[in-house]
């Protein structure tokens, strides 16, 4: 391949990277923006927390449980048709929210909402991973990046609109415009061909070979990597759903902080630097996992969060404390999502690596299914404290299986692909 060649593959994909970016920051407040919905719901309906909490687990779930076979999809036809179909759902969810006069209907808009998100996120994040094969926790990271961040310069405009117009103006507006937003940049997403990653080399060890979704469910080390993302995500989840219930438990949502020249009521503040956190730690640590190692990484990040629940359980009534620390949790939980997919592409492969990783993210909806319990724990026991316990301990135990299982696990991974490969073209040669 010429130079000019190659300069050409190499900016048709960070245009690529940026495309999938965008796209996941109009999904982002289908997730982060929940949040600011829980209580008006409430007020207007009557519906009980836990019932209304209910949604989000659907949405997660549907979000990420149908993620492999969105990634079938697109492994099969490319990332246009599944982006595509993703931007209409997405759309078609929050209008079907802004209708609802039902828990019922509720639930199906944040079905809809889920498969949609789902294709969209899924779709993404495995096409930066086939892209840049060196650069995967980076890639994955800035991906995944919006996701995290991409709600927060909405964060204002969404709670201004939910005060002024009503949650249903809110969900109405921002569906239909985030819906268009994402059809339209879907007809620009293709899939790399062989020949524009062939040159590209890798920092951190990588697969001998690829695996097929069936292969790679009958490994150890997938399962051990399913157990530690359930374990992340399932506080993170609980922080980001239950952050103003949290808030207004505490008695402290609307109490103003002061920070960096900026005076906010402290739930908008943690809400607005939450979002902008969680979208920075996940290039962040996924650069830094492309030089040190996925699981070295993992065991700072993940050791970070458990002692950060811990400390927002302890003086998180201190509403600038509140506004401090969560951050810092959302900081350390947030780059689950650029390390998981980035080893998920290492340890099984590039061919099949929308399958793959969707499988592997299918984590995120096991641990959504808690949510609502969080809800019923903190009522049975009149505080947070025992869910904010209990995550965090979930947390340290993920860092130390982070060194102590998953790293020689993978290093074992590793060396039987490579011992197969070799096999495999000493059989071709010989005949």
């Amino acid at each position: 391949m010429t130079s000019a060649a190659t300069s050409s593959v190499s900016n048709g994909r960070w245009l690529q990277l940026v495309f999938g970016v965008i796209c996941m920051c109009m999904i982002a407040n289908m997730q982060y923006g929940w949040t600011f919905f829980v209580n008006p719901i409430q007020e207007r309906h009557g519906w009980d927390r836990a019932a209304i909490q209910v949604a989000f687990s659907i949405f997660i779930v549907t979000e990420t449980w149908l993620v492999p076979v969105e990634g079938w999809f697109v492994d099969k036809y490319g990332p246009r048709i599944v982006v595509l179909f993703g931007g209409i759902m997405c759309g078609l969810a929050w209008v079907l929210n802004a209708y609802a006069d039902s828990l019922t209907m509720l639930y199906v808009g944040a079905a809809v909402g889920g498969i949609g998100a789902g294709a969209v996120y899924g779709t993404c994040v495995g096409n930066s991973l086939k892209w840049f094969p060196d650069r995967r926790g980076l890639a994955a990271g800035i991906t995944a990046a919006g996701f995290g961040a991409g709600s927060a310069l909405t964060v204002i405009p969404i709670q201004n609109m939910i005060k002024n117009q009503g949650y249903e103006a809110a969900f109405l507006y921002f569906g239909i415009g985030q819906g268009i937003v994402i059809t339209v940049l879907a007809l620009f997403l293709i899939a790399p061909k062989k020949s524009d990653v062939a040159s590209v080399v890798a920092k951190v060890a990588q697969s001998a070979r690829d695996f097929a979704p069936k292969e790679m469910l009958s490994t150890p080390l997938f399962w051990v990597m399913y157990a530690m993302f359930v374990m992340m995500a399932a506080g993170g989840l609980m922080a980001t759903a239950q952050l103003g219930p949290i808030a207004k438990d505490f008695g402290i949502a609307d109490i103003p902080v002061s920070l960096i020249g900026i005076t906010l009521p402290a739930l908008t503040f943690a809400a607005a630097i939450d979002r902008v956190l969680n979208g920075l730690t996940r290039p962040f640590f996924g650069w830094v996992s492309d030089q040190i190692g996925r699981e070295n990484t993992m065991f700072v990040a993940f050791a970070i969060e458990g002692i950060g629940i811990y400390a927002l359980s302890v003086f998180g009534s201190n509403p600038v404390l509140f506004v401090i620390l969560t951050g810092l949790v959302f900081f350390a939980w947030g780059e689950i999502y650029s390390l998981f997919p980035a080893m998920c592409g290492d340890a099984f492969g590039s061919k099949f690596a929308t399958t793959n990783a969707g499988l592997l993210y299918t984590a995120k909806g096991t641990a959504a299914i808690i949510v609502p319990f969080t809800s019923i724990l903190t009522t049975m026991t009149g505080s947070w404290h025992a869910v904010f316990i209990s995550a965090a301990a979930l947390n340290i135990i993920a860092a130390i299986m982070a060194l102590v299982i998953l790293k020689p696990l993978r290093q074992a991974h590793a060396r039987h692909a490579s011992e197969a490969t070799a096999k495999g073209e000493a059989a071709v040669t010989a005949h």
